[in-house]
């Protein structure tokens, strides 16, 4: 008795993945799981990178002359202060979307999406502009993103970039900035501190989320707190990451006081 061809055609995709726009109640293969959160997480810290480079050295110049007796120190803080600030508002911002009438949970889950964006792309900034201060200056692409990941992670990060280029985790954010590491070995740092990346933030992230759907204006409450949450541990990070500020300006090989290296830059 021949089979229909809708029961032979059941039996050869048996073995086969559903697809993923058609529920299933096959098991979410983890390893596959997380690489697609690492091919996102790569092409939001790529478009980060990219976006704030170009600005990185004019905010940190125009910090410096609107506060030209300030050392870099004071000049990080201004930047730790801001970026606080940039990242508290975003997620307010997108938990008060929930308590709008006619807007609802679903316009609240978009939003997340975007703020997520711009929570990365000011930690981008972040990064690369207090690595200006510290006269670090990562020349291309891979670079950028690596140093963006390992001062999100703090510590873990410079241990991570250490191993991979033999030197010690207090040296390694400086590395980043200086020429000559194959790209196959960058390669290699930003896919680890890709995964670490993932591991701390989504897990710490998950129930922010969930306090900006609160609707009736307790979410943008949550929102707000979470997100400054989140942005504190990024700082802490960043401090671990790069170690301490220098006490001086450092204007082509220079030591220079502040005020003298804003009229010599």
């Amino acid at each position: 008795m021949r089979r229909s061809k809708s029961v032979a055609r059941q039996d050869r995709r048996a073995d086969e993945p559903a697809p993923s726009s058609v529920p299933s109640t096959t098991a979410v293969d983890p390893q596959k799981s997380g690489k697609s959160s690492l091919l996102v997480l790569t092409g939001l810290i790529d478009k980060a990178q990219r976006l704030q480079q170009p600005a990185v050295a004019k905010y940190v110049r125009r910090i410096r002359r609107k506060y030209p007796d300030e050392g870099p120190e004071q000049v990080i803080r201004r930047l730790e202060k801001h970026y606080l600030r940039t990242v508290t508002a975003s997620g307010g911002a997108v938990g008060a979307t929930a308590a709008v009438p006619g807007v609802g949970t679903l316009t609240a889950v978009s939003a997340i999406t975007a703020e997520s964006a711009l929570f990365i792309e000011a930690s981008a900034l972040l990064a690369l502009a207090i690595a200006e201060v510290h006269g670090i200056a990562p020349t291309d692409g891979e670079r950028r993103k690596a140093l963006v990941l390992a001062v999100a992670l703090g510590e873990e990060g410079a241990t991570v970039v250490g191993k991979a280029l033999g030197a010690r985790s207090s040296d390694a954010i400086a590395k980043l900035g200086v020429p000559g590491i194959p790209g196959a070995n960058l390669n290699t740092i930003n896919r680890a501190l890709g995964n670490k990346f993932i591991k701390k933030f989504t897990i710490g992230k998950a129930p922010v989320v969930m306090g900006k759907l609160v609707p009736g204006g307790i979410g943008a409450v949550i929102g707000g707190v979470g997100n400054r949450a989140l942005g504190s541990r990024v700082i802490r990070n960043s401090r671990e990451a790069f170690g301490p500020p220098p006490h001086f300006w450092d204007v082509d090989g220079e030591v220079i006081a502040p005020r003298r290296a804003i009229e010599a830059g």
